[in-house]
């Protein structure tokens, strides 16, 4: 399997996002890639909706 077509910055940055290692994200199969990126893109959502309390 080939590394991901990623620039070095954006490698790096995900890396940090998704708290994996750097040579881990490399060789991380794209739908796994895309499943975590999905999963930190709803836990950020999570924490913009405001929360209503009464």
């Amino acid at each position: 399997m080939r590394p991901l077509q990623l620039s070095p910055e954006t490698a790096v940055e995900l890396a940090k996002k998704l708290n994996v290692p750097l040579e881990e994200l490399m060789h991380m199969p794209k739908h796994i890639l895309v499943q975590k990126m999905m999963q930190l893109e709803a836990s950020q959502s999570e924490e913009d909706t405001p929360k209503e309390t009464d």
